[in-house]
């Protein structure tokens, strides 16, 4: 590898242990290393992974390390992705990303890992700064380091760190009840799926009915927040503001509905607000299962096997009889 790169063996040994992290490499000498991979024939979806990897990298940093200012916190300063939350439950859970399911080679023999989970002190030590952070972060400006902080929180699943995850989280439960987009509608969102993780599925039923559907501003935020989430929107965002824009314009509504399909069946605490997102994907985009026969197709049984199963709630019931459809008139 080292010969095939034009670097010497020290090197990619101080990539693959860490010693000498990707991120601290030259703009040039990183998109030289992205290209010659390619090129070599790593797999596009792998060598995509590597910048949601570094912001992984920046957040664990910064919990090792916190910088002097809030301001300059890395959950502070951008919107995260699935991909960059997903490698930081790699790092903090050892819970494989989606991305790389059966592209994880077998472990080597010897002393290597079989994922880049963190030793047991520095989760800790990551879970405890995420957790003062979300209570430190209370000041005007801060409401995006607060949910992301929160959020992340989350996946730390040890009993004493659940109980403090859930009381943090029911503490804003009063969220659930604004309408529109602001700011608290971006944290609800986020506290009521984080208590859907842990378990307890109502609060995301309450945030649905209460804050979400039936408002023409809600619903375009929660689409434009979801086609970020899942890759639809290629510029990253410095904060949560472009979930106001109403057009639905900025993103690929086709990305968005591929995300959704091949996300129902793999998120349970979340199958509601994916169902509600469906819904509203295709009632303001009816054209869309034209773009791609094979995954209208696709979604058309996946909400099949929903509806003859009897795990749905009412609400996802009606949305998803909806969806299936518009699948089938425009299929």
């Amino acid at each position: 590898m080292a010969e095939a790169l034009g670097v010497d063996l020290g090197t990619v040994q101080g990539w693959e242990s860490g010693r000498r992290p990707l991120g601290n490499m030259k703009a040039a000498a990183l998109l030289r290393l992205r290209r010659r991979l390619g090129a070599m024939g790593a797999a596009p979806g792998v060598l995509g992974l590597l910048d949601p990897a570094m912001d992984a990298d920046q957040v664990i940093g910064a919990a090792l390390d916190p910088p002097e200012s809030a301001d300059l916190h890395p959950l502070a300063t951008w919107v995260h992705t699935r991909e960059t939350a997903h490698m930081l439950a790699w790092a903090l859970t050892g819970v494989t990303p989606s991305a790389l399911a059966g592209r994880v080679p077998a472990s080597r023999r010897g002393p290597s890992a079989a994922a880049p989970l963190l030793g047991a002190s520095d989760r800790a030590q990551i879970f405890d700064h995420l957790r003062e952070t979300a209570e430190a972060a209370r000041r005007p400006g801060e409401a995006l380091l607060c949910r992301q902080a929160l959020y992340l929180a989350s996946y730390d699943r040890s009993s004493g760190a659940v109980s403090w995850t859930a009381h943090a989280l029911h503490g804003r439960r009063g969220n659930l009840t604004r309408r529109g987009w602001s700011e608290h509608w971006a944290q609800a969102r986020s506290t009521a799926t984080a208590l859907a993780r842990l378990g307890d599925p109502q609060p995301l039923l309450d945030f649905i009915e209460r804050s979400l559907a039936g408002d023409d501003t809600a619903e375009a935020a929660n689409l434009n927040y979801w086609a970020y989430w899942l890759g639809g929107v290629r510029l990253p965002q410095s904060d949560d503001r472009f979930m106001q824009e109403r057009e639905l314009t900025a993103w690929d509504p086709l990305t968005l509905l591929r995300g959704l399909t091949y996300g129902l069946h793999h998120a349970p605490g979340y199958l509601d607000l994916y169902a509600h997102t469906l819904w509203a994907l295709l009632t303001a985009r009816p054209w869309l299962p034209q773009a791609s026969q094979v995954l209208a197709a696709d979604l058309r049984t996946r909400t099949e096997d929903l509806l003859d199963g009897d795990r749905i709630t009412a609400r996802s019931r009606r949305e998803l009889t909806t969806v299936h459809y518009v699948l089938r008139e425009r299929t």
